[in-house]
């Protein structure tokens, strides 16, 4: 018996959606069919909602509601506000790489500086690419599963793919910049990073909006493999519009003997979830994953990380701080999954959340899932307001209430933030941690 699914109005909506950016998106043959399918793949599912365990404290069916129709493609005035909002970004000596609604910007990008054993290319000219029909698996997510990063290989339009070669050690980091400029549209991006053996390097990313855009959406993934002995520093910072939704995934493979050191921070966007796949490949390697929610008002920000000792011989640290004002809500979850054969495993997980005002809230969630017997394990939640006893101790030094919680603030998101390696890079990230705090009222 054949059994046919009815389409609600939202479903009709978001077929149209597919239809209408067909044409403009890259790729024919076995691309345009593997785009087919995850968006079938999407539609079956449709937006994550709380009944499935992993979204249970973000319902996007409630809290998005819509998929939005696709970005237009920049024009002269999308580039020229772009331009305004890269001005605003605080400097850094790095190889800059700008997507603008999920278009690759050359005229904004400055890949002229890129080092010897770095190569760049777009996400569009490969899947445009008739002569490699291999590179339909561009759109393929591996061990990330869901209705989002489906939706993302469905609507894809360009992102960067850059391979770094053996033995490389870069100086400058590399930056992606995401820049909104459309508002009421949403864009999709996918990126590469594969790091050779004993290559070096570090990636910043950045998420905002030029200061007319509002009610966007972004739908981002990132894919990163590590080389056997390759060092790779990730740092994210997302500082989208305020009533802006972000959805990433974030899909990590960590070659032998490879050490992995990711930060992401969340001050912007009204939505937001960041999903981190981590797979050990190989064995005596290390990852340390370390996070930030800095949020207020009406904030809803979700991190989610599925970390996967499936070799033997490695290391993991979590270090997770949230800090949420007004009626801003902060979600983490952290999976820690030791297979069977994942002997001498070493993982720790500690997430704190800071309450600001008696309406904030903070959901934390870490879990341990342990086949292997020879282990050490670990993990612990805490969340609180800030003492009493420290802010009267500062206030009677002559500062204001203001600056006496930005002060304990700093103090208690330091220990995530020190981790990151560079020092240019640290400070783009004390930036934007100051000036969250600067806004707060």
């Amino acid at each position: 018996m054949n059994i046919a699914l009815a389409k609600t109005g939202s479903g009709r909506a978001v077929e149209n959606i597919f239809t209408a950016a067909r044409d403009r998106l890259p790729g024919t043959g076995k691309v345009a069919d593997v785009r087919r399918q995850a968006f079938d793949a999407f539609e079956r599912a449709g937006l994550p909602h709380r009944r499935l365990e992993d979204w249970k404290y973000t319902d996007l069916r409630a809290l998005m509601r819509e998929v939005l129709p696709l970005a237009a493609a920049p024009d002269a005035s999308a580039l020229k506000r772009s331009e305004a909002a890269l001005a605003e970004l605080k400097a850094v000596d790095a190889c800059r790489l700008v997507l603008i609604d999920g278009t690759l910007a050359p005229s904004l990008s400055n890949l002229g500086v890129l080092e010897a054993g770095v190569r760049v290319q777009t996400l569009r000219e490969m899947l445009e690419d008739s002569t490699n029909t291999a590179r339909a698996d561009l759109l393929e997510s591996g061990t990330a599963s869901g209705s989002m990063i489906a939706l993302n290989a469905a609507m894809a339009t360009d992102g960067a793919v850059i391979t770094v070669a053996d033995g490389t050690v870069l100086a400058k980091p590399l930056h992606i910049v995401h820049v909104a400029t459309r508002s009421s549209a949403a864009s999709y991006t996918r990126s590469f990073l594969k790091l050779g053996n004993a290559a070096q390097a570090t990636l910043l990313e950045s998420f905002v909006a030029a200061g007319d855009a509002k009610s966007y959406q972004v739908n981002d993934a990132l894919v990163v493999s590590l080389g056997d002995q390759a060092h790779l520093q990730h740092v994210r910072l997302m500082a989208d519009g305020a009533d802006a939704a972000n959805i990433t995934t974030a899909i990590f493979t960590v070659g032998a003997k490879a050490r992995l050191t990711t930060f992401n921070m969340t001050s912007g966007g009204g939505l937001s979830r960041y999903q981190g796949y981590l797979t050990f490949a190989g064995e005596g390697s290390e990852v340390t994953a370390n996070g930030v929610n800095l949020l207020n008002g009406r904030q809803h920000a979700d991190t989610t990380l599925f970390l996967d000792h499936a070799v033997p011989n490695c290391a993991s640290r979590e270090i997770f701080r949230s800090v949420v004002d007004d009626r801003a809500h902060s979600v983490f979850q952290g999976r820690i999954i030791v297979q069977p054969k994942a002997q001498k495993t070493d993982a720790k997980m500690m997430t704190r959340a800071l309450l600001l005002s008696d309406e904030a809230e903070a959901d934390n969630k870490p879990e341990l899932e342990i086949f292997a017997d020879d282990v050490t394990c670990g993990h612990g939640a805490t969340t609180g307001a800030l003492d009493e006893s420290l802010l009267f101790y500062l206030r009677a030094r002559g500062l204001s209430e203001k600056e006496a919680q930005a002060l304990l603030i700093q103090a208690f998101v330091g220990e995530a933030i020190e981790s990151i390696a560079s020092d240019a890079v640290r400070e783009v990230a004390i930036s934007t941690a100051q000036r969250w705090l600067a806004a707060r009222g």
